[in-house]
């Protein structure tokens, strides 16, 4: 007699396994629920507006001190460097509408063009990039006609021209929950933050930066592109808005992932990428977007080593919104 009755008890195990998955998550999200009321207070009371005086452009990279870069400098024991960027892709995909166009002039030169905002390619956003109602970081706010023939008069990444050069920190979550890569729509809180802080014998401190793996590039890598981000229907692992004060608290200078950042879809009571944009515009935090982590978390697991010397060059673009850029872990 053959036993018809084993593939339909699969599929009843993985609907109860997705079932309580499904539970779970929506037992963290009660737990960890911000309110709309809530998250408007902390725009006031986790601002860095006017922290660093009212004509301040840089946000929380004025915690990068002279001191800080000597301790960054420090943690170079072997003089062995990673990056943390994906290679540039060509190819058009449901997770990468605007590829980076390579286009051979000759022999010997090409041009490159790209459109980088968005989650395929690596690069930093700039205070400038994201705004509310009009209104960016430390209360800049310029005429849209302006900014459209002049590019931005504050804020824009060339602040940055001289580089990052800090202590990098890298928190990978699933290596903390024993996993390759978190599934879509995952939400991190503080206390995988700290589990894994406790877990490594780390501590994120004031001026670092801090980079939080889920694994998008290992998951792409196993099953193929899928749609991510703000788009109606996209679905990211990230950080849940309830860290935002954690963050403040932390005092972190940057703020990098494999994704943008924050959970998708999005929250009740924060809007749809809340901690990306918090981190921007009342933070200050320039953010590292899309990076490939997936390189530096088997450069620290072999070395059981979570903290390096981050250092990252973005393009001095006047007035720019961002930059395509390679940043680099040297341990």
């Amino acid at each position: 007699m053959k036993a018809h009755w084993l593939p339909s008890l699969g599929v009843s195990i993985a609907v109860m396994v997705a079932l309580a998955a499904g539970l779970t998550r929506a037992q963290g999200e009660e737990k960890h629920a911000v309110s709309a009321e809530q998250y408007q207070r902390w725009k006031t009371e986790l601002s860095n507006w006017g922290r660093w005086g009212k004509e301040d452009q840089i946000g929380a990279l004025n915690l990068i001190t002279p001191a800080k870069r000597r301790q960054a400098a420090a943690l170079v024991k072997e003089g062995v460097s990673v990056s943390l960027a994906s290679d540039t892709d060509t190819v058009k995909a449901i997770d990468n509408p605007s590829p980076y166009e390579v286009t051979m002039q000759g022999i010997g030169s090409d041009r490159i063009a790209i459109n980088y905002h968005g989650i395929a390619h690596t690069h930093l956003d700039s205070l400038a990039h994201i705004n509310e109602q009009g209104v960016f970081y430390n209360g800049y706010k310029p005429e849209a006609d302006a900014v459209a023939k002049d590019r931005h008069s504050k804020n824009s990444i060339h602040n940055v021209k001289n580089g990052v050069f800090t202590r990098g920190i890298l928190i990978d979550i699933p290596r903390l929950k024993g996993v390759p890569y978190l599934e879509p729509g995952t939400p991190i809180y503080v206390e995988d933050l700290e589990a894994w802080e406790k877990q490594a014998g780390v501590k994120v401190s004031a001026g670092d930066a801090l980079f939080v793996r889920t694994g998008v590039w290992a998951r792409r890598k196993a099953v193929g592109p899928w749609l991510r981000g703000r788009a109606e229907g996209g679905q990211s692992a990230g950080l849940h808005p309830s860290v935002l004060p954690w963050l403040k608290a932390r005092d972190i200078a940057l703020l990098g992932s494999d994704h943008p950042q924050y959970v998708a879809p999005g929250t009740p009571g924060a809007p749809r990428g809340a901690v990306h944009d918090f981190a921007l515009i009342y933070l200050g935090v320039h953010l590292f977007d899309n990076c490939d982590l997936e390189a530096l978390a088997q450069a620290a697991a072999s070395r059981k080593r979570w903290e390096f010397l981050l250092s990252a060059a973005p393009l001095p673009i006047p007035g720019g919104t961002g930059s395509p850029l390679n940043p680099i872990a040297t341990f």
